[in-house]
C-alpha cells in the first residue's frame, strides 16, 4: 500500500509536542534549517487517542528574508528537497490563480469530458503564448493588461509587438 506524502505550511495555532530537533547552520553561523520531529495527538469521542507523526522544517528564505515553517509527513526526504517541493507547489499555485484571473472559465462550451479537456489545454496554450509574447516585449507590461490588450486587439490584423511596444503609434502594417 502506497503512503500519501504531503508537504504545506504550517500554522501558527497548530498545537504540537516535540520529539526531537536538529538545527544546520551556514558557515556565518546563521541558521540555515531546523528540523523537528513532532507528533499531534486529538482524543476522539470514544476515548481513543489519534496520533500523527510529521516533521517540521523551518527554513530561512534568504530571497524575502523571512522565515518559514514547512509540516511535512515525509521523514526520509532531505530538507532542502522538501523545500523545493514546496516552492514548486507555490509556482503551480501562481500559475492557475493567473490563469483564473485572465482566462475565466465561467463555462464550458462541451459538455463530455475531451471537451473540457480541450477548453482547458486551449488555455494552457494561450497562458503559455502571452508569457512568451511578455519577454520579448520591450516595453514593460502586467500580464493582465497585456491579456486584456490582446483580447481587445486580436480580431484586427495589427503587427502586435509594434503596438505593445509603441501603443502610441497605429501599429497597422501596410
Amino acid at each position: 500500500m502506497r503512503r500519501v506524502l504531503y508537504v504545506t505550511k504550517m500554522k501558527r495555532n497548530l498545537k504540537y509536542s516535540v520529539l526531537e530537533e536538529c538545527m544546520y547552520q551556514t558557515t556565518e553561523g546563521f541558521m540555515e534549517v531546523r528540523i523537528q520531529h513532532v507528533t499531534f495527538s486529538k482524543v476522539l469521542k470514544g476515548g481513543e487517542t489519534l496520533t500523527h507523526h510529521a516533521r517540521i522544517i523551518t527554513y530561512a528564505d534568504t530571497r524575502k528574508y523571512k522565515l518559514f515553517s514547512l509540516l511535512t509527513n515525509d521523514m526520509e526526504s532531505d530538507p532542502n528537497e522538501i523545500i523545493e517541493i514546496y516552492r514548486k507547489r507555490w509556482e503551480i499555485e501562481l500559475l492557475f490563480k493567473q490563469i483564473k484571473q485572465n482566462f475565466p472559465l465561467k463555462y464550458f462550451y462541451g459538455e463530455s469530458a475531451n471537451a473540457i479537456k480541450k477548453q482547458i489545454w486551449v488555455t494552457l496554450i494561450a497562458n503559455l503564448l502571452l508569457m512568451i509574447m511578455k519577454r520579448k516585449l520591450i516595453r514593460s507590461w502586467s500580464f493582465s493588461g497585456l491579456a486584456t490588450m490582446i483580447r481587445i486587439t486580436l480580431m484586427y490584423y495589427v503587427d502586435f509587438y509594434s503596438l505593445f511596444n509603441h501603443p502610441g503609434k497605429t501599429g497597422k502594417r501596410s
